[in-house]
């Protein structure tokens, strides 16, 4: 799926802030944890519901988009208003 279409692209957070994934139009995301910006970044790719994630450093993960919210890696990430 085109990243520059898909319904996905923003920033998405956990409950508590911690998390924000940034979900960018060019397939690449971003990844803050607390105060470190940047803590990973790599490409992904949407397909459907489901995200794929592969990290600049090797590290693999997906997850699913349900009713507007993203789960993760046993997290769940809501988007960011």
């Amino acid at each position: 799926m085109s990243n520059a279409t898909h319904p996905y692209v923003g920033m998405w957070v956990t409950e508590d802030g911690y998390i924000r994934h940034e979900l960018l139009p060019n397939n690449r995301y971003d990844e803050a944890r607390g105060k470190r910006k940047s803590a990973y970044r790599g490409r992904y790719e949407v397909t459907g519901n489901h995200i794929e994630y592969w990290d600049d450093t090797g590290f693999t993960a997906d997850g699913d988009f349900i009713d507007d919210v993203l789960y993760h890696a046993g997290m769940v990430l809501r988007r960011e208003p």
